[in-house]
């Protein structure tokens, strides 16, 4: 099982991939390096997460909230163990918003 010690964040061209588990240890040690790598991206690419939690949904709302205000429209690829249950919750879209 991945641990939030396992999780990361690296730039791919246009998109941020993490790995591992998202967890509150993951989102509060992955903020700086997901924040400095977020202008220019346009894709969140989650294949490679094992799981979220609710500290792992607001790291990424947080970042599709702030390229929506940057201009842009984020796309997310891959659908992490928690994810769907926690937008259900949140009441969020697929890409992490809320609708108006």
């Amino acid at each position: 099982m991945a641990t939030s010690t396992d999780a990361g964040v690296s730039r791919d061209g246009s998109a941020l991939v993490f790995t591992g588990a998202l967890d509150r240890a993951a989102a509060t040690r992955l903020w700086r390096q997901a924040s400095a790598a977020l202008p220019g991206t346009q894709r969140f690419v989650l294949t490679n997460v094992t799981t979220v939690d609710s500290a792992g949904l607001a790291l990424l709302a947080e970042l599709a909230a702030r390229l929506r205000a940057a201009g842009n429209s984020p796309q997310f690829d891959g659908e992490p163990a928690g994810l769907a249950d926690l937008r259900a919750a949140y009441r969020l879209t697929p890409t992490l918003d809320y609708p108006a």
